[in-house]
């Protein structure tokens, strides 16, 4: 004896019925969601950069459209004050119209502050060292390099201010580190000096 023989015949109908619409609502679902997946890639490959487009011819003769490379990521530490900061780091930014594709890519940084002197660790690679230009002002440094192959920019806000001309900098195994010392800030009053009678 069958498990269906147990049930009535009426039973037996709805069953198949309740379960063929919960499949049927589940196909449609997935059709719904796949549309929408659809339509998102193509907004999304319509603002993408002509630099990250490339058409290539397979074996058998057909052309294939490439787009990317694509690269976002994010870091996060906690910040002294005890708060987790987020950095972000590629080419793909959020924007108001969705995702951007920038030419440059963010590195990924990291600012590591003592007493003393503030440390910047920059993960630049596939690039050469003399393809590294860093520019620095008591406030902020600006890292880019501009090649054929790598294209990156990252501009930083120092959280203290530096000494720029002090700067010691190594580039090794993709990583650059810089150590800038901190200036020392004499407090003077603000204002001027009243005279006390």
């Amino acid at each position: 004896m069958a498990f269906d023989d147990e049930f009535p015949d009426w039973f037996r109908r709805r069953r198949r019925s309740f379960f063929g619409s919960l499949f049927e609502d589940i196909d449609r679902m997935f059709q719904e969601m796949e549309r929408m997946m659809e339509e998102e890639i193509r907004q999304f490959t319509s603002r993408v950069p002509k630099d990250y487009v490339r058409e290539r011819k397979l074996p058998d003769g057909t052309t294939v459209r490439e787009i990317g490379p694509f690269v976002y990521g994010y870091s996060i530490k906690i910040g002294p004050d005890g708060k987790p900061e987020i950095r972000e780091f590629g080419n793909v930014k959020p924007g108001r119209f969705g995702p951007q594709v920038k030419e440059e890519r963010e590195p990924l940084v990291d600012i590591v502050e003592t007493d003393k002197e503030i440390q910047i660790v920059a993960e630049l690679p596939g690039v050469e060292k003399e393809d590294i230009k860093v520019y620095g002002t008591e406030d902020t440094l600006t890292i880019s390099v501009d090649t054929p192959q790598r294209k990156y920019y990252k501009e930083v806000q120092l959280p203290a201010k530096v000494n720029v001309k002090e700067a010691k900098t190594q580039y090794k195994n993709g990583v650059l580190e810089i150590k800038l010392p901190k200036l020392e800030e004499t407090k003077k009053p603000k204002g001027e000096e009243i005279k006390i009678e």
